[in-house]
This record gives structure tokens, C-alpha cells and sequence, in this order.
């Protein structure tokens, strides 16, 4: 198993992956860092940056300008993140007919604070295990 601590890609496109043989042999820990260094990019306004390296099935689902169009759109009003505290890891497989979309599934939750929002928000990233058994990132989501 690829360790995604050795992968210094990931820091950069979230496509150097740390593939896994099956869904039950998913590090936590290795998603909850994976899904740190995506949302860090979002951080830095490397909204486009992240996309780029998304799985296939993301990148074909949403355009690359309507991604960091609504990634911008959710996040200006918080303000810069303070602090955040993984507080869920969960798997998936998803039955779909198209292949590029079916499969299985990680998300990584997180409770994080903003400077400007005085409650706690969810932030959820998900990574798809792509045909080439590669964990690639595949959706941000704010609750």
C-alpha cells in the first residue's frame, strides 16, 4: 500500500494518489490527511489547481470555471479558516451504470471554524477510487 505521507504530489494535484487495493483496506488516517491537503488548497486559492487533479468523473460532471465559481461563492463569506477537527470518515460504493462513476467512495468531514462565521461548519470531501486504483478527489461540500 502507497503511504500518502510519501506522496508530495498530492500536496500539489491530488493525482499522485494513494491507491488501495479495496475499500476496506482505506487508512483513515491517510484520507483525513488527504482530504487536509485539499481543503488547504481551497485555503490558498488553488481552487483550479484541485480540480485538475480530480478524478474523471468530477472533472466531467462540473466545468473547471463552475467549480471554483461555486467553491468561491461558499467559502467568501466565512471569512480565513481558524481551525479544523476531522470528525467522520466514511466509505461508499455507489452502483452506476457509467463506470467513471460508480465505485467506491471516501469522505473525510470535517468541523472547521472561520473568522467570520461565529458557529462551526462541516466541510466534506470526498475521493473517488478511480480504474486505476487511484484515490483522486472528487467533491467539496459545505453543511
Amino acid at each position: 500500500m502507497i503511504r500518502l505521507a510519501r506522496l508530495v504530489v498530492v500536496a500539489l494535484c491530488l493525482a499522485g494518489g494513494f491507491g488501495l487495493a479495496t475499500a476496506q483496506e482505506v487508512e483513515p488516517s491517510d484520507m483525513v490527511r488527504g482530504g487536509l491537503q485539499a481543503v488547504q488548497m481551497i485555503d490558498q486559492d488553488k481552487v483550479g489547481e484541485l480540480w485538475d487533479g480530480a478524478a474523471p468523473a468530477a472533472r466531467k460532471r462540473v466545468p473547471r470555471a463552475d467549480f471554483i465559481a461555486m467553491v468561491a461563492k461558499a467559502r467568501a463569506p466565512l471569512g480565513a479558516p481558524q481551525q479544523r477537527t476531522w470528525v467522520a470518515v466514511n466509505r461508499q460504493v455507489v452502483n452506476d451504470a457509467d463506470p467513471e462513476l460508480g465505485g467506491q467512495y471516501v469522505s473525510v468531514e470535517y468541523e472547521s471554524r472561520f473568522a467570520d462565521r461565529p458557529t462551526p461548519v462541516r466541510e466534506l470531501l470526498s475521493f473517488h477510487l478511480d480504474s486505476d486504483r487511484i484515490w483522486r478527489f472528487s467533491g467539496y461540500v459545505l453543511r
